[in-house]
């Protein structure tokens, strides 16, 4: 499974993409129709127009991963909307997308919190210093 760290943002292309396009011709796309920089370190998607290739464009350090996945059957479970060329993803989205689960039925639970307050538990072996 890939695994990206927190400082990723992901972004999928709105539009279906000529997948004989590798790592250059998907780079002039991210940076002429996004308006973005493929050398970001950002996560680009994008799709054919059965839906049921996608490809992974980033950037890591010295240079370009491209990653491709064919569904053998199937389709990849997303409809894409949205305003412009691109829309942002969370990686749970990407995540979902990828195993072939439906991010709009998912729900958070009642307990998720953005905010977590984790406090100091002193047992027998900590000290704190004052």
């Amino acid at each position: 499974m890939l695994n990206l760290g927190g400082s990723h943002r992901v972004f999928l292309c709105v539009k279906r993409v000529d997948f004989r396009k590798a790592h250059d011709g998907l780079c002039a796309l991210v940076r002429d129709e996004f308006g973005d920089d493929p050398f970001s370190g950002d996560v680009f998607v994008f799709h054919n127009g059965a839906r049921d290739r996608v490809k992974l464009l980033l950037w890591d350090r010295n240079g370009f991963w491209l990653l491709y996945k064919r569904l053998e059957k199937g389709t990849f479970p997303f409809a894409v909307r949205g305003e412009g060329s691109r829309v942002e993803l969370t990686r749970a989205q990407l995540a979902m997308m990828l195993e072939g689960l439906e991010w709009k039925s998912a729900r958070k639970s009642s307990h998720y919190t953005s905010i977590v307050d984790i406090q100091r538990h002193n047992g027998p072996h900590e000290r704190t210093t004052g």
